[in-house]
C-alpha cells in the first residue's frame, strides 16, 4: 500500500509514513479538547500553565538523554520502547483522570516523548537523500492535515456524550490506535546503517564518555551563524506552537464563546485549506524560493492571529477566514523549515545535535505554559499576541538569514 501511495519513498521513510495516520488521526481529535477537558475537570488556567511547563521540563530531560539513548539502543528500539511508554500508557492515564494529580502524572510520562521524537527523525532522514527530504516532510505534513479532517468526529463524540466522557473515549482510542502504529512501523522498518554504527560506538565508549562527547554537539550548534539563524527560527516556531496548542481552543470557547462542539471544525477547515494549498500553491514554489515561501507563511500567520485579537468575535465566517490564513501560512512554511533544519545537521552527528537542539528548544519554550497561564488570567488576548510576536520575530530572522546567505532557499 505504501509503495502505491508514496512511489518516491524508499526504505524507512515509507514504513514510517505508512502508519503515521494511526497516530495523527486520533491525536487531532483529542488535541482540540485536551485543555477544555482539564478545565472541565476543575484544573484552573494557571494550573494548566504549570502542567504544560512541567511536561516541557520533563521533555528537556528526555531530550538531553535522547541522543545517547537513540545511539545506544538503536533507532528502532528507542522509538518502540519510549513511544509505548510516553504515548500509549500516558493516553490511558489521561483517559481516566479525575483531578489535577492524574494530569501531572500523565504529563510527566508523556514528557518522555522526546526520545522517540529524536529517534524518529533519525530513522526517517538517515536513509533518505537530502534532495528528497522536503518531499518526505511535505508528506508528513499532508498526513497531519488529513488527520485534522477527522477532528469533527471528536466534536460528535463531545456532543453525544458530553465534553468529559467524549474526551475520555478519544484518549482510549489514542492509546489503542497509537499502539497499533508503533508495532506496524517497527515491523516494516529496519535499523539504519548509521544506527548500527552508533550502537557499536556508544557501547564501546560507555555512558560517561558518551555524555562528555555531547559537549561537542553543543559547539556544533553554535559553529555557524547561518545555521544558528535557522535554529532560532525553528525555536520561535516551536514556542508559538506550544502556546497555540494550549490556549487557542480555550480562547475560542471561553473568550469568544464559540460552541465547544463547533471548535472541532477549526482543524477540519485547516486541513481542507492545507490540502488545497498543497495541490495549487506548493507545486508553483520553485526550489530557490523556499525561504521566501517560509517568510510569506509567517506573515500570513501573523495576520490570522491579529484578526482574532483586534476584532474578537464569535462570528464563524471571521474565525473561518483567520483559520484559512493560518492554514495556508503553515502549509507553505512548515515542511521547508523542517527540511532546512535536518539538512543543516550532519548525519554523523544527527542524534547528538538534534537532541541538543531539542534541549535548547525546550528550555526556551518551557516557560510558555506558565507565561501563557498568567497572561491568559490577565487578559485572554495576551497569549495570542505572544504567538503573533513569535511569528513576527521568526520573519525578521529569516530576512537576516536571506541577506547573510544571499539565497532564496531554505536549505542550510
Amino acid at each position: 500500500m505504501a509503495r502505491t501511495l508514496f512511489p518516491r519513498l524508499r526504505g524507512n521513510s515509507r514504513g514510517c509514513l505508512a502508519f503515521e495516520p494511526f497516530f495523527l488521526i486520533p491525536y487531532s481529535m483529542v488535541a482540540t479538547y485536551a485543555t477544555l477537558y482539564m478545565y472541565e475537570l476543575g484544573v484552573t488556567e494557571t494550573n494548566i500553565g504549570w502542567i504544560t511547563t512541567l511536561g516541557l521540563l520533563v521533555q528537556v530531560l528526555s531530550a538531553f538523554m535522547s541522543g545517547y539513548l537513540t545511539d545506544r539502543m538503536g533507532r528502532k528500539s528507542a522509538i518502540l520502547t519510549f513511544d509505548v511508554l510516553s504515548w500509549s500508557v500516558a493516553m490511558l492515564i489521561f483517559a481516566f483522570s479525575q483531578n489535577v494529580w492524574f494530569f501531572v502524572i500523565a504529563t510527566f510520562i508523556n514528557g518522555l516523548q522526546r526520545v522517540p521524537h529524536v529517534a524518529f527523525y533519525c530513522l526517517i532522514v538517515e536513509d533518505t537523500p537530502p534532495k528528497d527530504r522536503t518531499y518526505v516532510f511535505t508528506l508528513l505534513q499532508i498526513i497531519g492535515v488529513v488527520g485534522g479532517l477527522f477532528a469533527p468526529l471528536g466534536g460528535l463524540l463531545v456532543q453525544h456524550y458530553g465534553l468529559v466522557e467524549g474526551t475520555r473515549i478519544m484518549y482510549v482510542l489514542c492509546s489503542v490506535l497509537m499502539t497499533f502504529q508503533f508495532i506496524g512501523r517497527h515491523v516494516t522498518t529496519k535499523e539504519t546503517e548509521m544506527g548500527y554504527r552508533k550502537m557499536k560506538e556508544t557501547r564501546e565508549l560507555g555512558l560517561k564518555a558518551s555524555l562528555i562527547d555531547y559537549s561537542g554537539a553543543i559547539r556544533d550548534l553554535f559553529a555557524s551563524r547561518s545555521l544558528m539563524l535557522i535554529f532560532v527560527v525553528y525555536i520561535l516556531f516551536n514556542f508559538q506552537m506550544t502556546l497555540k496548542t494550549t490556549y487557542l481552543s480555550l480562547y475560542l470557547a471561553d473568550f469568544l464563546h464559540v460552541d465547544s462542539g463547533l471548535i472541532s471544525l477549526v482543524p477540519a477547515v485547516s486541513s481542507v485549506i492545507m490540502l488545497l494549498a498543497l495541490w495549487f500553491i506548493m507545486p508553483k514554489i520553485p526550489a530557490e524560493a523556499e525561504t521566501r515561501s517560509m517568510m510569506t507563511g509567517f506573515a500570513l500567520s501573523v495576520l490570522s492571529n491579529v484578526m482574532l485579537v483586534l476584532w474578537p468575535t464569535s462570528n464563524l465566517a471571521w474565525i473561518g477566514l483567520s483559520t484559512v490564513l493560518a492554514a495556508v501560512g503553515l502549509m507553505i512554511s512548515s515542511p521547508y523549515l523542517e527540511a532546512a533544519v535536518q539538512n543543516a545537521i550532519d548525519d554523523e552527528k544527527r542524534a547528538k545535535v538534534f537532541s541538543m537542539l531539542s534541549v535548547v528548544i525546550l528550555l526556551l519554550t518551557s516557560p510558555a505554559g506558565i507565561v501563557g497561564g498568567w497572561a491568559y488570567a490577565l487578559d485572554p488576548r495576551i497569549p495570542i499576541w505572544i504567538i503573533t510576536a513569535s511569528f513576527a520575530a521568526a520573519f525578521a530572522f529569516l530576512m537576516i538569514y536571506l541577506s547573510r546567505t544571499g539565497k532564496g532557499r531554505a536549505a542550510a
